[in-house]
Order: C-alpha cells, then sequence, then structure tokens
C-alpha cells in the first residue's frame, strides 16, 4: 500500500517536511488532490521505509510531532495567508450583509488558528519555523486565480464570485485537514485539523446556500 500511494502521489517540491529531502516534482494537477498529495506521500514513505525521514527535535510538551504534523502545519499557515487575502478583498467588495458577516467571522476564526500553528511551529525550532515562512503554496490551490476573478467580478457579480471561490478554497482546506486527520501523529494537531475539517465543511455548506438563496 505504501509503494501504491508513493507512486501515484508526487508531492510539489517546495511541500516537503521541514528537516527531510523534498519529493520529486511530479505535474501539477489541479484540485483537491493537491493539496493532500504532500501528506499522503509522506505517510506512505514513513509506512513503508524502516528509518523514517528525521525532523527537526519535536517539542517537549508534544513528543508526538512527527514531520507529517509540520507539513500540515506549514501548509495550512498558508494556505490560511491565501484565505485571508480572499476575505479581506470580498470584504471590500461584497454587498450582502450575511455574506460579509460570515466572511468577517472566518477573518477572526482562521487569525487565530494561524497564530497558534505559526506558534507551534515555532516550538519545534527555527528550521521549522523557517521552511514554513518561506513555503511556497501557490501551487496547491486556485487562490491567486479566484482573487484575480472577484477583482475583476463586475458589481453585480461580485457576491456570486466571491461565494465560489471563498467555498473551492475552503473545500480544499478541509480537505487537508481530514488528511491530517488521518495522517498525523500528534494529538494536538490532530485535533485542531479535525476541528478546522468540520469548521471550513459547515462553512461551505453556508455558501452553498446562500448561493441559492437559502438562507440558514
Amino acid at each position: 500500500m505504501a509503494a501504491e500511494l508513493t507512486a501515484r502521489v508526487r508531492p510539489h517540491p517546495g511541500c516537503a517536511a521541514p528537516g527531510t529531502r523534498p519529493a520529486p516534482a511530479g505535474r501539477r494537477g489541479r484540485g483537491r488532490r493537491l493539496l493532500t498529495a504532500a501528506l499522503l506521500a509522506l505517510l506512505a514513505a514513513v509506512a513503508g521505509c524502516a528509518t523514517a525521514p528525521a525532523g527537526p527535535a519535536a517539542p517537549a510538551g508534544d513528543p508526538a510531532m512527527s514531520p507529517i504534523d509540520l507539513l500540515f502545519l506549514t501548509m495550512m499557515t498558508a494556505h490560511i495567508d491565501q484565505t485571508r487575502q480572499i476575505v479581506r478583498l470580498g470584504l471590500e467588495r461584497a454587498t450582502d450583509p450575511e455574506l460579509r458577516t460570515l466572511v468577517a467571522a472566518i477573518d477572526v476564526t482562521e487569525a487565530d488558528e494561524q497564530s497558534t500553528m505559526r506558534g507551534w511551529l515555532r516550538e519545534s525550532g527555527p528550521s521549522a519555523a523557517a521552511v514554513a515562512a518561506h513555503h511556497d503554496h501557490t501551487g496547491h490551490s486556485d487562490a491567486a486565480a479566484g482573487l484575480a476573478r472577484l477583482r475583476a467580478a463586475p458589481p453585480g457579480q461580485v457576491d456570486a464570485v466571491l461565494l465560489d471561490v471563498l467555498g473551492t478554497h475552503q473545500r480544499q482546506a478541509a480537505d487537508l485537514a481530514r488528511a491530517q486527520v488521518r495522517a498525523g501523529t500528534s494529538a494536538r494537531v490532530r485535533e485542531l485539523a479535525g476541528r478546522i475539517e468540520r469548521s471550513r465543511t459547515a462553512e461551505v455548506g453556508l455558501m452553498a446556500k446562500l448561493r441559492t438563496g437559502r438562507r440558514p
């Protein structure tokens, strides 16, 4: 099974866990597999090798922190950077009051989550924090294209475009968090990933209702 996963899933070279060597780059697909590919490939490598790649020393308060956990924290903090760019532009342009309330709540929630994750990365040592700070997440979501669409949308279409762009982005975050729940070893990171998966899934559901005019 580990060999099959490794053969099928090729992570972006910028997404190797801190302290590990990047896996070879494959073709850049689109959609959800991009977000979970690095986690699943690393899980396969750890499961299939006698010795797992060495990462930075785990923080004293969480000896179960692994390269998989550090990779998730790195990718999710970068994903949240993109989310907050989308929601800030959305708040500048959106007009629907309920959509604006939802978007503002997302910004506050994700800022808090991001602060927590960056703190855990700092605890894991300077190399983990440095890798996270320089992680290039552009190959793992359509956020740049979504921001361009949102900027170019005519005033009467902004709300609909925002719902589409942000809904897609939050589904990707839910997929990444779901992969961490399956693959991670740190209890606190998996618990946070579970909360993220549930919150993003709920947000996508709310946005679907707003899109069809069925208010919560």
